[in-house]
């Protein structure tokens, strides 16, 4: 039986872990974070797609002086193929910044200048993944996938988020829900 909104399963605040079989370029081994998931669709950032950019690159590009040089040369990541030329900053604590917003009481997610001008003085949030674009889903795409076996999700972890390397991260949001997903097959199954 298909997963659907009305049996009311959120997905807020968790983790989808790319199966080995996904193939897609943007989420091929790839741990996404749901920031917001309801009867309209779902929206996260990718957390495991590094580009060849930092913080410090994108403060150039908007005219914000930059005032400590570790949060500038911290990474910008893909953070998924829709509006992929619009920031995101995954930031906990969540804060108080014009445009946020609250995926749970310790994560926040902002778009907004005010941020991006704390972050180059050194006074942003203590921990921040900066990434362009996001992953979205329509009404019932993201059950649909989940009913097909493209995603394994489990809770979402602030230490995984923040602190674990980028090419660590999928093999460490699926111990969490005890699953080694190296071990799973790439090939799909058919009857």
């Amino acid at each position: 039986m298909p997963l659907s909104m009305t049996d009311n399963l959120s997905l807020t605040n968790h983790f989808l872990m790319a199966m080995p079989n996904l193939v897609d370029p943007n989420f091929a081994h790839s741990v996404t974070y749901i920031c917001q998931h309801d009867q309209q669709g779902a929206m996260g950032i990718v957390l495991t797609q590094p580009l060849d950019l930092t913080i410090a690159t994108i403060l150039a590009q908007m005219d914000i002086e930059l005032k400590d040089s570790n949060i500038g040369k911290q990474p910008v990541y893909l953070g998924g193929p829709v509006q992929n030329d619009r920031g995101f900053i995954l930031h906990q604590p969540t804060g108080n910044w014009d445009s946020k917003l609250d995926v749970t009481s310790e994560v926040g997610l902002t778009t907004s200048r005010d941020i991006l001008e704390a972050i180059a003085l050194g006074a942003g949030p203590q921990r921040m993944l900066f990434a362009l674009g996001y992953a979205g889903w329509g009404p019932g795409q993201l059950e649909a996938e989940l009913t097909a076996n493209v995603w394994l999700s489990g809770p979402a972890s602030t230490e995984i988020m923040f602190s674990v390397p980028s090419h660590e991260r999928w093999a460490a949001a699926a111990a969490l829900v005890g699953v080694d997903l190296t071990q799973l097959s790439d090939q799909a199954g058919h009857a």
